[in-house]
């Protein structure tokens, strides 16, 4: 089968897929082509089993990425035997420390069959099931690594990966971080700003303190134990499978 053939199958499969999955996904197809969207995502599968040991074998050539609405992620990948079908595999969040994911078994991926239909159902009941445990409690993990705020001081705390979490005690002060870039997780009740930038980031953190002074609200910076301070130059992104793999030696 020619690769574009093999291409148009994958990107079919997880475009039905998605519609069957509950609550609403979006599928996006990641091509050749696509080789930074690619090593990102082989770097964030959820994964030390099946899925795993058939990225070591065979590298990523294409990939469908299934995004709910909430921000978990599914990646569905080309299936290396002898069967038809696919694999389905977890994606960590990008957003986590690396810490969050200590003690947390991996959701590892499944192998399907090339029915769409027959296969949202092994998903439903099986991965995704594990999958949101296991997102449930690397959220949690990464929320109790920021330290609460109180209604007249807010703590931002530097992230692994860079970026700045705070847990605001107020609605005032949740309002401000919203506008100067924190973008607040739903399930957490964190406000996240990426320092993907760390010019911009500096700014919005300086036009946060004076606008939370104004409210009598003082900030303060925390560094994690054990946290490496962010430099001026903007890190590397973080490789979640080989923290967690590290971690799962750990256990």
């Amino acid at each position: 089968m020619h690769d574009h053939e093999d291409s148009g199958r994958l990107a079919s499969f997880a475009d039905v897929l998605a519609g069957e999955l509950p609550d609403s996904w979006t599928s996006t197809h990641h091509p050749t082509a696509h080789k930074d969207d690619l090593a990102e995502l082989a770097a964030r599968i959820w994964d030390m089993d099946l899925v795993a040991e058939s990225l070591a074998e065979h590298p990523l050539r294409q990939a469908a990425v299934l995004t709910r609405n909430d921000g978990a992620q599914l990646a569905v990948l080309d299936r290396h035997d002898e069967r038809d079908g696919f694999l389905i595999a977890a994606v960590a969040p990008p957003s986590l420390p690396d810490e969050a994911y200590r003690g947390i078994r991996e959701p590892n991926g499944i192998a399907v069959g090339d029915d769409p239909f027959h296969s949202a159902e092994l998903v439903v009941g099986d991965l995704l099931a594990r999958y949101d445990a296991a997102l449930a409690q690397a959220r949690h993990n990464a929320a109790a690594d920021v330290q609460p705020s109180q209604p007249d001081r807010l703590v931002l705390t530097w992230q692994a990966d860079g970026s700045l979490a705070a847990a605001p005690a107020g609605e005032t002060a949740a309002a401000v971080l919203a506008a100067n870039g924190f973008v607040p997780e739903p399930h957490t009740g964190i406000y996240r700003l990426s320092g993907d930038d760390t010019a911009v980031q500096a700014r919005a953190v300086r036009a946060a303190g004076r606008q939370l002074g104004a409210h009598g609200i003082a900030t303060a910076l925390q560094h994690p134990s054990g946290r490496i301070a962010p430099t001026a130059t903007p890190p590397a992104p973080p490789a979640p499978a080989t923290a967690r793999a590290a971690a799962a030696r750990g256990r």
